[in-house]
């Protein structure tokens, strides 16, 4: 077997805001193998400042599973333990390869008979005006769940959003989402969340900072809104310490990425010792291209979660490839008539 690995920059169709910070360009890696006349293809999405292998020798680390790509899937998803989105890409890469079509990593009717998976529309942080004219167009395209990023414009300012939205539709028309990526501060965290109760707010993500376990078990105790932990989950490998997590904090949810955590078998780890837990969940991807958002979306259709998932990240680059994903009325589909893009392995290659 023989395996190449390629660095592809995704380009923002306009700068897009969280509370690090606006993002212009996403740098992406991918895998290839290829083996007896046949090849394979993943996605290795990292995020730099927010992924746990984003470290100076992440190109070193690719070349190494290069070099040694002949030793078992096992023994180098346990070398690459620090480095999940590569952990990840290789499992894509692997899946790819031994199926009869590189792009169907996991034959389902979300693949075959074009049945959809829900998804929220995503609203990107920006001046009011910017993310109104998203939130308009969130809701006019069909989406039933609105995910809106808070926590870097004036906050009476995103209020205001929010109560557009309920002016509008109620919570059983439209479920809301807002994702604070550790923005506030634990002393009026709580506070906070209470005025964002009075909207009827579905859940919201990350309120403060990582790392904070006393702070944030506090906030799931004392909430009025759910909370779902979204960076608390990144960097933590070992099974004891999840469980403690999850013992420790009591959240409502958790949100899953792949690329973040460790890939599939590492998600999986993560919604069983939920599920233990009487813990919701969803799946999100993290700006992967079409290569790591199909994958995950195959996979996430065969977990039968009916909430909401985050998968509506495709249509935000400029040079994303085409595929059959097709957002529609608030849901993802792969659509037979839609092919992905014409050489796609040797364009990613060259």
């Amino acid at each position: 077997m023989k395996a190449t690995f390629h660095r592809y920059i995704l380009d923002f169709k306009r700068p897009s805001g969280t509370s690090r910070g606006i993002m212009t360009q996403k740098e992406t890696w991918f895998l290839v193998l290829e083996d007896n006349g046949k090849r394979g293809i993943g996605e290795c999405g990292i995020l730099r400042g927010l992924s746990f292998d984003d470290r100076p020798d992440y190109q070193e680390k690719l070349k190494w599973v290069c070099q040694n790509i002949q030793l078992s899937p096992a023994a180098l998803h346990r070398a690459l333990i620090k480095y999940p989105s590569i952990q990840f890409g290789l499992e894509q890469a692997l899946l790819s390869l031994r199926s009869e079509n590189p792009f169907h990593l996991f034959p389902s009717d979300f693949v075959y008979s074009e049945r959809a998976i829900g998804i929220n529309g995503l609203v990107w942080m920006g001046d009011k005006d910017y993310m109104l004219k998203q939130i308009r167009q969130k809701l006019q395209s069909g989406f039933s769940c609105i995910k809106m990023k808070i926590g870097a414009i004036n906050f009476e300012s995103e209020i205001s959003l929010l109560k557009y939205i309920r002016r509008q539709f109620s919570k059983e028309d439209v479920e809301i989402r807002v994702d604070a990526n550790g923005a506030f501060h634990p002393k009026n965290a709580l506070d906070t969340l209470k005025k964002l109760a009075d909207l009827d707010i579905h859940s919201i993500e990350q309120p403060i900072k990582q790392g904070q376990w006393q702070e944030m078990a506090y906030l799931c105790e004392n909430t009025c809104i759910p909370i779902a932990l979204d960076e608390e989950l990144i960097g933590l490998t070992d099974k004891p310490t999840r469980e403690k997590l999850l013992s420790t904090i009591r959240p409502q949810y958790i949100i899953i990425k792949p690329s973040l955590v460790g890939g599939f078998k590492e998600s999986l780890h993560w919604i069983s010792i939920a599920r233990k837990a009487t813990i919701g969940w969803w799946i999100t991807s993290a700006l992967e291209s079409n290569i790591g958002l199909n994958a995950i979306a195959q996979w996430t259709y065969t977990l039968n979660n009916k909430l909401p998932q985050g998968l509506g990240t495709g249509s935000l680059f400029t040079n994303n490839f085409d595929s059959p994903l097709k957002v529609e009325s608030g849901h993802l589909f792969y659509r037979k008539d839609l092919s992905w893009q014409h050489n796609l392995i040797d364009t990613i290659c060259t």
